[in-house]
């Protein structure tokens, strides 16, 4: 059987709750999962407060393969995951040399003070690996099975390009969709049922409002070509078969 390789997200940032900042990075690291056959199984978001993202990078290293964090790792007092992390593995947080020496350099190439502000992103938990930044240069890491990355979209989607190639993957999900006149109300009951009859699928119902009434987009996930087809087989029919003695809701 092949193994189901699992991930799970933190998202840390007080402006993330506050509202003052859109998070644009779960579609894409949703996207990229599913891509590669890994299950992204939940995402949370935590503030800038040191207990809650160790609580957090504890319990979803301990339940997933893979933890991705964004955010916080910037040249400001606010930005704690480095010294986070570090605290939740046990080990100090301090300058790494090689990720020290890379940013006196590029500022340095720029004519711009290594301000101490600046030396802050060279920080990490002793033992950490790099994680490339080809867009601002200043890297994340990773140790264990933890992955830090910045916030920025276009910085997180640049580190996540390097990342996915180091990991494990695993089967990737089929899916297929059936579109269904009825709203949940009607299909609810024997969809269920057939999530039964199909332990090995995914089911999911999706409503939509349109033109004044309610359909639902059904749609059947699996890893077997096999178990994909006789789960949609057995929606389609039922489909059909209620047509004509339900009425839309």
């Amino acid at each position: 059987m092949t193994e189901i390789v699992t991930a799970a997200m933190i998202i840390i940032g007080d402006e993330i709750l506050s509202g003052r900042t859109k998070d644009r990075n779960i579609g894409h690291l949703a996207d990229v999962m599913t891509a590669v056959g890994i299950d992204l199984k939940e995402v949370r978001i935590v503030p800038d407060e040191e207990d809650e993202i160790v609580t957090a990078v504890n319990a979803l290293r301990a339940r997933y393969t893979y933890v991705f964090t964004t955010g916080g790792i910037g040249p400001t007092h606010d930005d704690i995951t480095a010294d986070s992390v570090s605290r939740a593995f046990g080990v100090p947080c301090e300058y790494d040399a090689k990720a020290y020496a890379m940013l006196e350099a590029n500022y340095a190439s720029r004519s711009m003070e290594f301000t101490d502000a600046r030396k802050r992103m060279a920080r990490m938990p002793r033992g950490a690996g790099h994680i490339d930044n080809p867009v601002s240069m200043a890297p994340g890491f990773h140790i264990g099975n933890v992955y830090v990355m910045a916030g920025v979209p276009s910085i997180f989607q640049a580190m996540l390009d390097n990342v996915v190639p180091t990991l494990k993957t695993g089967a990737k999900l089929l899916s297929a969709t059936i579109e269904c006149p009825f709203g949940e109300g009607v299909i609810g009951g024997p969809l269920a049922e057939i999530q039964k009859r199909h332990p090995d699928t995914i089911i999911g119902s999706y409503p939509k409002y349109l033109d004044g009434t309610f359909r639902t987009e059904l749609v059947v996930r699996a890893r077997s070509a096999e178990a994909l087809a006789a789960a949609r087989s057995e929606v389609a029919t039922m489909v059909a078969g209620i047509k004509a003695i339900a009425k839309p809701d």
